[in-house]
């Protein structure tokens, strides 16, 4: 089990750009300056010594990642990696084939990562060395149905235990139309990306959910929401998975800064989340009640977060 203190926080600073090794205790370092574009999904492998992140591509002005008003980003975005010190950084998934990536999930055991495209209204898959991408999920045509923003895939995660990915469309900002999804990892036998018999909406009218983690130990899915504050957003928040589908939704803390991402240490049974105000927050998992946050640290504004044992 993680010691109060262990365990190293990965996270995506937006600007300036860079990868930041934090430790629970707050003290941290930069692992990489100078990224290109605006980083959003971060995954660290362990035993590797490999970060894998998301760039969303030059179409992306604005620092809470949304497109500049009516524009139509170019589907640009990269997929990168690179050694924890900072050697070897590559471009893993060209632009032109990651669409505007978003959060991030690693295979390591298959040898995959997967993202969702959000301009693009893809959930997708590469092999860890950016060959064989593939569409899993297409939620809408580009660019003809860009601009309808409850189709944009957002967050990520792999439920390999059940067979299932979960995803979030994440809806206009603070709309409250956004949704939870869920099929199966692998896309059915004759069925195309756009047309798939098992997908489920699991939640739907979230203000506005974004990135996503499981803890597999308590069967529970936690997401971040960085809707309106008046109707449950910039929260963390969790449900139990079952056959069925999400029950015993509940929110857990609140006050969060344009709530971005999250990231379970199980073992030592704590949730990490930053925001776009520059925070780093943790919280306890086994609160049974709404609780707060402790904040970790202030940095610059910060997208997705990864925990890793190192």
């Amino acid at each position: 089990m993680a010691t109060k203190n262990g365990g190293t926080l990965y996270v995506l600073q937006a600007r300036p750009p860079a990868i930041i090794a934090l430790s629970p205790d707050g003290s941290h370092e930069v692992v990489l300056a100078n990224l290109t574009r605006t980083p959003d999904g971060i995954k660290v492998d362990a035993e590797t010594q490999m970060v894998y992140w998301t760039n969303m591509g030059t179409g992306i002005h604005l620092i809470d990642g949304d497109p500049a008003s009516g524009a139509i980003p170019p589907n640009d975005g990269t997929i990168e990696s690179a050694k924890l010190d900072g050697s070897g950084h590559r471009v893993l998934v060209p632009s032109g084939m990651a669409g505007t990536p978003k959060e991030l999930v690693l295979d390591m055991d298959e040898g995959h990562l997967y993202w969702c495209d959000r301009e693009g209204m893809r959930v997708m898959r590469a092999r860890l060395d950016g060959t064989e991408v593939t569409e899993l999920v297409r939620t809408g045509n580009f660019p003809q149905d860009t601009a309808d923003a409850t189709r944009h895939c957002v967050g990520i995660v792999l439920d390999k235990a059940n067979g299932h990915l979960y995803w979030t469309q994440k809806g206009p900002p603070d709309a409250g139309e956004g949704r939870i999804f869920r099929a199966a990892i692998e896309l059915p036998s004759g069925a195309a990306p756009d047309g798939r018999p098992d997908v489920e909406c699991l939640l739907a009218d979230l203000p506005e959910p974004i990135d996503l983690d499981i803890d597999h130990r308590d069967g529970m899915l936690y997401w971040t929401d960085r809707g309106d504050d008046t109707h449950d957003g910039n929260t963390l928040n969790r449900a139990r998975i079952t056959a069925a589908g999400l029950v015993d939704r509940e929110v857990l803390a609140r006050e969060l800064k344009e709530g971005i991402g999250v990231s379970l240490d199980a073992p030592g049974r704590r949730a990490f989340v930053t925001d776009l105000g520059g925070n780093v927050r943790e919280l306890d998992l086994d609160t049974k009640h709404e609780s707060h946050f402790t904040t970790v640290a202030h940095l610059g504004p910060l997208t997705g977060i990864d925990y890793a044992e190192i």
